[in-house]
Parts: C-alpha cells; structure tokens; sequence
C-alpha cells in the first residue's frame, strides 16, 4: 500500500513504511521526479505552469506561494494514498516542520480523505521511541487486512 508520511522529506518515518513492506510517499521521490525530468532545464529552477495550476487546487492565489508549491506537489500524494503516518510535536529538525500552514493544510486533506491514520508523538527517549516503532510496526502490518 501507499503510505504518505508526514513530515514529508522524513527519512525515519520513509525507512520505517519501506521496512514493513509499504511504498512511503514522500518529498524525496517526488523531487527527484522532478530533477530527472528531462524537460526541466536548470534544477532547482524546476517549477513549471502545471505545478503553479496544481498548487491553486490547494490553495487560493491568496495564500503565500510556498504554501502552494509544498501542496502542488503534496497535495497529489495526499490523493493518491492508501494510509499516512503523522509526526506530531517534531522538532524543526525533524523533516519539514517549519511552515505551520503547509502542514494544516496536510493534515486536513488526510483527514478529509478518509484514510487509515497514525498519529504519533515525536518521541522524546528511548523508550517512547521504541513504543513509536511498535505502533508504527503494528499499524503498517494491520494495512490491508
């Protein structure tokens, strides 16, 4: 199954889904999409009109254009999974967690969608860390089912 992670370019949280035998959606795979797209001419300048269209499906022309870059290419992923594991309370750190907005807005599509969730708290030692890997475990192996 399809699993969107949440910080999106989380590389803890793509090993976990990718260990138990799940395709994580994540920030990584859908830039490099981009990057190797032979239509794009100079990387990082890699936004086209598509992806501007894209983004005004998310968000209106009103919110900060970051905010629809980050959905014009989350947003997609969000649509096309079957399940998502959320990290709450990471720290800056931790994956993308510095645009608020952005990620209100990608917990509201999940919630929208309807899909099998995980919400987890960033663990703060060890052994909320451990109990973090036996939930994620747990819920990825109940996918399906």
């Amino acid at each position: 199954m399809k699993v969107f992670i949440d910080p999106p370019n989380s590389l803890i949280l793509f090993d976990i889904v990718e260990r138990f035998g799940h395709e994580p959606l994540s920030a990584m795979a859908a830039i490099q999409e981009k990057i190797d797209n032979l239509e794009i001419d100079m990387p990082p300048m890699n936004v086209t009109l598509d992806d501007v269209v894209r983004g005004l499906k998310y968000a209106g022309v009103e919110v900060p254009s970051g905010i629809r870059g980050r959905m014009a290419m989350w947003g997609p992923m969000i649509e096309e999974a079957d399940a998502a594991i959320i990290m709450d309370n990471a720290p800056y750190s931790f994956g993308c967690v510095g645009c608020e907005r952005s990620n209100e807005m990608l917990k509201y599509l999940i919630k929208k969608r309807g899909i099998p969730k995980l919400h987890v708290v960033y663990p703060s030692n060890e052994e909320e860390a451990k109990n973090f890997v036996i939930s994620a475990k747990e819920f990825l192996e109940g996918l399906g089912k």
